[in-house]
């Protein structure tokens, strides 16, 4: 059974045993978390998102409509996800674009991730990077734009 703080909002009945919810967190309905998830205060996850198993992520993160994080990835606090190229006001694309971390993949804080970015397999992510294509599995990136500066053996 999952542990929900009684200040959480949680619509989804799709959460794994053993995952934990903290306080002020919004889970809108359709949202499917894994097990053995920490889901730290203050996140929001929207309908359309997929998180694996044993998933850890930090306070102040927002994940959107078609984000997937597989298995095992570690999010930091304040990273930020994005789901539309072009965002105007009540404009609206016809179909969002989401975001795929691999299973092992961590993101440090504060780190920005742009539509459509798959971050590949035990990729690192540093602390305050701007990610704006895909990732290799195992690759260490820093910066704006993000670049690969080496790789995890």
């Amino acid at each position: 059974m999952a542990e929900i703080h009684r200040l959480a909002d949680v619509q989804s009945d799709m959460i794994g045993e053993g995952t934990r919810v903290w306080q002020f967190v919004t889970i809108l309905a359709g949202a499917r978390i894994g097990k053995g998830c920490n889901i730290c205060a203050n996140c929001f996850i929207e309908r359309d998102v997929v998180i694996g198993d044993n998933v850890t992520i930090k306070s102040g993160v927002y994940l959107w409509d078609g984000t997937r994080l597989a298995d095992e990835v570690f999010v930091g606090p304040n990273a930020t996800f994005t789901n539309d190229p072009l965002p105007r006001s009540k404009q609206y694309p016809e179909a969002f674009q989401g975001i795929t971390v691999e299973r092992g993949a961590s993101i440090g804080a504060n780190a920005t991730i742009l539509p459509g970015v798959v971050i590949g397999e035990g990729a690192m992510i540093g602390a305050g990077s701007v990610v704006t294509r895909d990732v290799p599995a195992r690759a260490v990136v820093i910066g704006n734009p993000a670049r690969v500066i080496r790789y995890v053996d």
